[in-house]
């Protein structure tokens, strides 16, 4: 999944990324590009790709880019919002994702990622503002406490 970010907690294949299948083709600290194939388990009962999956290759793509900036000076990227308009509806096929930083602040960046669909039309686009924070360690700390 694009390039490797030092102190990662779950590996990329093993996340909810690799659930699905999402493959980031293209990623620095101005844009990022995704591809994810069509299958029926990402449909919604109508027969079109879900609207969270959208959400999520935005939210994911942009996340991760911005983690390769941040995280190797000790800050985490995490999603702080993320607004999805649906354009076109999507069947089958491979959904291509652009993703383009229009802000990189201290505390927080902005991405605009664009969704396709094979014949390059315009399906989904988000606005995602990513949230940059002190990095505190292993998430599995965390949740273990939560549960106890």
């Amino acid at each position: 999944m694009g390039a490797v970010i030092p102190g990662i907690v779950v590996p990329p294949e093993e996340s909810f990324n690799g659930l699905l299948g999402l493959a980031v083709t293209e990623c620095d600290e101005h844009s990022a590009r995704a591809e994810l194939a069509v299958r029926r388990e990402l449909l919604q009962p109508w027969g079109i790709v879900h609207g969270g999956v959208f959400a999520t290759i935005a939210e994911s793509l942009a996340s991760w880019a911005t983690a390769t900036v941040v995280v190797p000076s000790g800050q985490a990227a995490m999603g702080l919002s993320n607004a999805t308009s649906f354009l076109r509806p999507l069947r089958a096929g491979t959904i291509h994702a652009l993703a383009t930083r229009r802000h990189r602040g201290r505390t927080t960046w902005v991405w605009d990622v664009d969704m396709s669909d094979d014949e390059g039309r315009l399906c989904a686009t988000s606005r995602v503002t990513i949230a940059v924070r002190p990095f505190e360690g292993a998430a599995g700390a965390d949740a273990g406490e939560a549960g106890a």
